[in-house]
């Protein structure tokens, strides 16, 4: 049931996934954090922040990260496959279509009106990005690193994978907390139960 659970979700990313990668993340969270619950937002924001600091496709960077924690060698098989093809076959079906048909209104409309839901999808996760960032980090911070790396991105041309990779370094070399360390929150949880 699990493998086919996998498939599923994965299937459906590949299948409405339209516009590329940035347009399917918002339905990896979907089905993996809300439907499934495989992952924590926290932990779906860390595998995000990662997949996009590598190189390749972001959607079956996570298919294969998210079904080999799911299911092993096996689960990241099938999520991969889920994710790719149904992408290759409509791809196929569509290219052929739209070049036979492109000189139609209707069609131009119909590859046009796609892009203002891609961009409401991914404005409502980066909002929900910017609200966990704003209960960890604070107001400020949040302001000041997402104020900085719009600059970066945009403004300067940095790739965004430098910037994640330059923001991770910060987060692993900085000074520990006088609170303690995550590790001795964690096991403090531990011994308590």
């Amino acid at each position: 049931m699990q493998q086919w659970n996998l498939f599923l979700a994965f299937f459906r990313v590949g299948i409405f996934g339209y516009g590329g990668g940035p347009s399917s993340i918002p339905l990896v969270h979907k089905e993996v954090v809300e439907k499934y619950k495989w992952m924590t937002d926290d932990e779906f924001a860390d595998v995000l922040a990662l997949g996009n600091s590598l190189p390749g496709p972001i959607a079956t960077k996570m298919a294969g990260y998210i079904g080999y924690r799911v299911s092993g060698f096996t689960g990241m098989m099938n999520a991969v496959l889920a994710t790719i093809l149904p992408t290759i076959a409509v791809l196929i079906i569509l290219l052929s279509f739209l070049n036979n048909f492109r000189e139609l209104s209707w069609v131009n409309g119909m590859t046009q009106a796609v892009v203002p839901v891609v961009g409401v999808m991914l404005a409502v996760l980066a909002f929900d990005f910017v609200k966990k960032s704003k209960q960890n980090l604070g107001v400020w911070v949040t302001l000041l690193i997402g104020t900085a790396s719009l600059l970066l991105i945009e403004g300067g041309g940095v790739h965004p994978g430098l910037v994640i990779l330059v923001l991770l370094l910060f987060a692993l070399l900085r000074p520990m907390s006088k609170k303690g360390t995550d590790r001795d929150e964690y096991h403090s949880k531990e011994v308590s139960k």
